[in-house]
This record gives structure tokens, sequence and C-alpha cells, in this order.
């Protein structure tokens, strides 16, 4: 096993180095990921041995990096990734999540959604459900509504982040001092049980943290890859979502955190 190797902490590019960055890609493609802390821990060196490890690895494409540690890189999508690419990424869990937090929202309701691939996906698992009324800044979800299953559609203004889809402004509509919602359906770029939940992008994260304000209950939608990533911008902490929904149990700490927050973890069944 990986964890059980122990080797010397320099940085020569020699044989000792070379086995070692082997054996950590190893480490993090059979987890899916790892932080700085877990691999020092695992091949007995230093926090800096392994940042440089990391970095090298990075920029010869075998693992990407992320805050604190490192994934797979079929397993990290950032805002720098394409959305038709971040689509295809955990495809399946996204299914699943998306037909759990559908089952969340009741007829009738006003629901306020975010840009991201997994919130459309929810958008498309609404077809059960009937007059609802939803606000919203992804520009790809109104077309992915079902038809039956919605009374009005409001488009939130602002700039465009077209790699995004999204527009980036004011939780607001000329002439009004804010909106109530029933319920916000948030995706997000990272969970964790220090720094709460976060994204890539800091005018976006601003945005989300006004849908939620503005809601009843907030709804958090996100794959396991996400669990223990702290992305660039802080949204809210956990304390101020009642829910997340994602596609298996998270490891010890941040199942203790989330339960110690008041969230509820929803694990979503498996689409046949």
């Amino acid at each position: 096993m990986a964890g059980q190797q122990r080797t010397p902490d320099h940085d020569a590019d020699g044989a000792l180095p070379g086995r070692r960055r082997a054996l950590l890609t190893a480490f993090v493609e059979e987890r899916g990921q790892a932080t700085v802390t877990e691999l020092a821990d695992a091949f007995s060196v230093s926090p800096d041995t392994v940042r440089r490890d990391l970095d090298w690895l990075a920029q010869r494409g075998a693992v990407s990096r992320t805050y604190g540690g490192a994934v797979t890189v079929t397993g990290l999508a950032t805002a720098d990734t394409s959305f038709s690419d971040r689509t295809s990424v955990h495809r399946d869990e996204k299914r699943q999540i998306a037909a759990a937090a559908a089952e969340r929202i009741a007829d009738g309701e006003t629901v306020v959604i975010n840009g991201g691939t997994t919130t459309l996906a929810v958008a498309r698992a609404l077809g059960v459900r009937r007059n609802l009324t939803i606000v919203t800044n992804n520009l790809r979800l109104p077309s992915a509504l079902p038809a039956g299953a919605v009374r009005d559609v409001y488009m939130l203004g602002g700039s465009c982040r077209l790699a995004s889809h999204v527009t980036i402004g004011p939780v607001t509509f000329p002439g009004t001092e804010g909106i109530s919602a029933d319920a916000a359906v948030i995706g997000v770029g990272g969970v964790s049980a220090r720094s709460g939940f976060t994204t890539s992008n800091l005018q976006e994260a601003q945005m989300m943290a006004e849908m939620i304000a503005s809601a009843q209950r907030a709804i958090v939608v996100a794959d396991s890859s996400k669990f223990g990533r702290s992305a660039f911008a802080h949204i809210v902490r956990l304390e101020a979502v009642g829910a997340l929904v994602t596609d298996r149990a998270p490891d010890a700490e941040l199942c203790e955190a989330l339960a110690a927050a008041g969230v509820e973890t929803i694990i979503a069944p498996g689409v046949p």
C-alpha cells in the first residue's frame, strides 16, 4: 500500500523521489483526492516536499492541484473547465443527486437556483412538480425546465460569465427591494469542515450567499468529489444550509461537522 511507504525527505530528481511521486500518484488515484497532510503522513516526508511533488506532478498532468492537496485529473472540474466538459464529469452522480433534490421541492413553491451543471440536472428532474416559480442566474436552465412543471421563470440580470453560462449581479429585480423564496438549490465548488461551502469565483460566491439568504431553506447539491475541497471564495458557513444532497457519505470529520451544524445529509439512491 502507498500509505506504508517511507521515503527520504529530499528533492533531487533521482530514483527515490521518482518512486515516491509514482506512489503518491497511485495514492491520489486510489482515493480520488488527498490532502497535503495526509500525503506527508503517508510517505513520512515534510508538507513542503509533498507540495513540491504535487506541483511537479500537476505540471505533467498526473494529478490536479487543489487548495491544500490534489485530486485525480478526471475528478476535478473548475471554473476554467468548459461547461460541456463539466457536464460530463460525474454525470451519473449528478443525475442521482438531482432526482433526490427534486423530491425536496413541493408544488407551487418559489425556488432560486444558481449556475452549474448539477443544478441544471436538478432543473431537468423537476418534471413531477407543478406550478413552480423559478428564479435563476443559470442561462442554460430555462430551456432545461420541464414545461409542465413551471408557472413562471425569472432571470436575474447583471453581467454574463459566458464560460460558466451565468449572470452575475444582485439577487433582486428593478423596482423591488429583494425577493423571498421557499427554497434555494445551490451547487458549490467545495464542502469542508473548515471552510464551509466555497466556490472558485468571488462574485458568484457573493451572489450564492444572497440566494441562500433570500430563501426559507437552502439545499446544497454536490457530488462527493467536492468533499474536503476549499475553493477560493467562501459562500456561507455550514450552519447556513439545511440540507446537503450528495452521492455518498462524507468522511468522519466532515460528517461530524455537518451534523453539528444542523445540516441534513441526504445520500441519493442509485439510478437504474
